[in-house]
């Protein structure tokens, strides 16, 4: 489980923040929290703000991390693979400040491993600029310790400590190593027992963004490629999810079809079973057909599927998008009830759908805040540690809804009005 994820100088993102999904001392909800290393743990966390306030940033910045984790070896040497080069993965400093610009950019999580039953809790991150790794770090604490945390090891620009792994592994890792590989990367590629299961935990965490349409695309027809959509049992889990929420389809249908005699190329139709109303007959449509909030439900299945099979931590960057409130509620519920969340799998998403801030589903804990600032630094805080002008803190029974339209919290549009804009 993610207990923090903390990261500086990421985009908008100046000073470092923490998003903290350890449970405070609150009175709700508190049968809903999980548990791991004598420490309560929230299931959910929710980024609410103004357009432009840092919402995604957040949420680029942990899968920035967890992807550099999985590719670093492809930067080895400064062979930096052209496809990679040109997407998400080159993290951008806050660029309105030339002191920024000179300076590294942090990423790193306090977590635990759902297979370790010792439920130590891990505290991993790195340092990245100008493409390489300036330093690098990761230490343990036992669950009944109250001691600090112990060291696995320490990679820094004069110095390199390695003394918590195994020595054999510790020399071909100093062979190997270069400026712009991670040693997490590495020593799972030498099947250093710990550094594996790390670099595992990481690799089962996901990050998707409904805010750009050009994912929207692939996440709309990922599903088919990620599943064994022809096995039927596969299809038959499906039409379940899919009823809950659209009773209108009542079966799935895939098959291959030859597109190419040649090459024997084939292409996986799907289609959707609809019951005709004026006969017992079944038509069947195509899913670019059905509509664009059935589309984002299904390309949602097997990330939602492989987060409460694995234990997983989901990052969903407008997750609100094309689903009705009550459809992102059930969503929420999912996560929030143990006895469906068995493997106590996280979901952490950004939304302007304000409805959500009511008291009857979030803890003030799980509820967040970005804003951003005159000079463009973004900010990242908790409801549960907003002070009122008088010094009290919020209750967990006033109408939070209302409040945050009215600018109580902060991170709201700063409306000016559009007249004269379009005279």
């Amino acid at each position: 489980m993610l207990l923090k994820f903390i990261f500086k100088n990421f985009k908008s993102f100046k000073e470092e923040v923490c998003l903290d999904l350890t449970a405070t001392k609150i009175t709700e909800f508190t049968d809903r929290n999980f548990e791991v290393g004598n420490i309560k743990i929230l299931p959910v966390a929710s980024i609410f703000g103004a357009n432009a306030s840092g919402k995604s940033n957040v949420m680029e910045a942990f899968k920035f991390m967890c992807d550099y984790i999985m590719m670093s070896l492809n930067f080895a040497g400064g062979q930096i693979n052209p496809v990679i080069q040109n997407g998400m993965i080159r993290p951008l400093p806050f660029l309105f400040d030339s002191d920024s610009q000179q300076h590294g950019t942090k990423f790193e999580v306090y977590f635990s491993m759902s297979e370790d039953k010792t439920e130590k809790i891990y505290q991993y991150g790195f340092v990245f600029k100008n493409n390489i790794i300036e330093e690098e770090w990761l230490y343990y604490r036992a669950k009944t310790s109250r001691e600090k945390f112990k060291l696995v090891f320490y990679r820094g620009k004069n110095e390199d400590d390695f003394s918590g792994i195994e020595k054999s592994i510790v020399e071909n890792i100093q062979i190997s190593m270069q400026k712009e590989t991670l040693v997490l990367t590495l020593g799972a590629k030498l099947n250093e027992e710990l550094l594996s299961k790390i670099y595992l935990w990481f690799s089962k965490n996901m990050s998707l963004n409904y805010g750009d349409a050009a994912q929207n695309l692939l996440l709309s027809q990922f599903f088919s490629m990620n599943l064994n959509i022809v096995n039927e049992k596969v299809r038959e889990d499906m039409t379940k999810y899919i009823s809950s929420f659209d009773d209108a389809i009542i079966g799935i249908n895939a098959k291959e079809r030859e597109v190419n005699k040649v090459t024997k190329q084939k292409v996986l139709e799907i289609t959707f079973k609809h019951q005709m109303n004026n006969c017992n007959s079944i038509f069947e449509l195509p899913l670019q057909l059905e509509s664009a909030g059935t589309q984002k439900m299904l390309s949602l299945y097997p990330f939602l599927k492989n987060a409460f099979e694995n234990g997983s931590v989901i990052f969903i960057d407008e997750l609100n998008s094309r689903l009705h409130p009550l459809l992102l509620r059930a969503i929420m519920q999912m996560f929030l009830n143990k006895d469906k969340n068995k493997n106590k799998a996280q979901l952490v998403f950004s939304s302007h759908d304000v409805w959500q801030l009511k008291s009857d589903i979030l803890r003030r804990d799980e509820i967040w805040f970005t804003e951003k600032n005159s000079k463009g630094v973004s900010n990242l805080y908790s409801l549960s540690d907003f002070i009122n002008d008088d010094g009290t803190k919020i209750r967990k029974d006033e109408d939070r809804q209302k409040n945050y339209l009215l600018g109580k919290y902060g991170a709201i549009p700063n409306l000016k009005g559009f007249d004269g804009v379009f005279d």
